[in-house]
């Protein structure tokens, strides 16, 4: 498939598309707090870090997004445990003290259901790369969701992320195509996504009775969820895999 691949900046029109994008993610992520109140401004706050990818007809095919902060500073210089949420409660806190960043991290990269299987993540990354490189930035960070890993809900992150094939090359095909772009992986994200609900709101966005207290295994959970029937709450703790792109060299 012949993409364009494009900064939001560039191509503001394709905004409403944007939202209309058949993706992947599970019901229950998209109420990750961090997530409900971050995520759709960093449309308006770093469009030029949001790239758009549509197909010959003009039909927008993936999306993704970054957002920039600072690492090199007192109290960071590490990525984050805090993985997903804590990159974007960084890269907004960092706008708005007008700090000036150092690295670019990945926040999203999603192929239309309808288009999946054709390299087009790939193809998308490569574009990440050159657009953080193209800002001046040397190094792209990324807390991966491992897509592989929801086969395995109990296997530890830990062991998971650093797991190979014969060849060499990672076990979990995501992590995989992120090595091979030229990445390293640098530590795993434990607390990457955190979301919290009533049974009830947890009924709704799984369909599972949420009735037992103890471990759940909700649909492409990374982990279980941790039921507690007596405080009528569930909670789901999401590790990501951070990586490392080096831009330069």
């Amino acid at each position: 498939m012949s993409l364009t691949i494009t900064t939001l900046a560039e191509r503001p029109e394709l905004t409403g598309a944007f939202w209309e994008l058949r993706d992947n993610w599970p019901r229950y992520i998209t109420e990750d707090r961090v997530s409900w109140f971050h995520y759709g401004a960093i449309l308006t706050t770093f469009p030029e870090y949001v790239l758009v990818a549509t197909d010959a007809d003009g039909q927008l095919v993936a999306r993704a997004l970054s957002v920039p902060f600072k690492l090199d500073l007192e109290g960071r210089r590490e990525l984050p445990s805090g993985g997903w949420d804590q990159a974007l409660l960084w890269a907004f806190s960092d706008h708005r003290a007008s700090r000036e960043p150092d690295v670019v991290s990945a926040i999203e990269i999603s192929v239309d259901n309808r288009h999946l299987g054709r390299g087009l993540s790939r193809e998308v990354l490569a574009s990440m790369r050159d657009n953080a490189r193209a800002r001046g930035f040397a190094e792209l960070v990324a807390p991966l969701r491992p897509t592989g890993k929801h086969l395995e809900p109990d296997a530890p992150m830990s062991e998971y992320a650093w797991r190979t094939r014969e060849d060499g090359l990672p076990h979990d095909p995501w992590i995989r195509t992120h090595v091979r772009a030229g990445a390293v992986i640098d530590s795993v994200a434990s607390t990457s996504m955190v979301v919290t609900g009533s049974l009830a709101d947890w009924r709704t966005w799984t369909g599972l009775p949420f009735d037992t207290s103890g471990p759940v295994v909700v649909p492409s959970g990374l982990n279980p969820a941790q039921c507690y029937v007596e405080a009528d709450y569930a909670v789901y703790v999401e590790p990501n895999v951070w990586v490392r792109h080096a831009l330069t060299g």
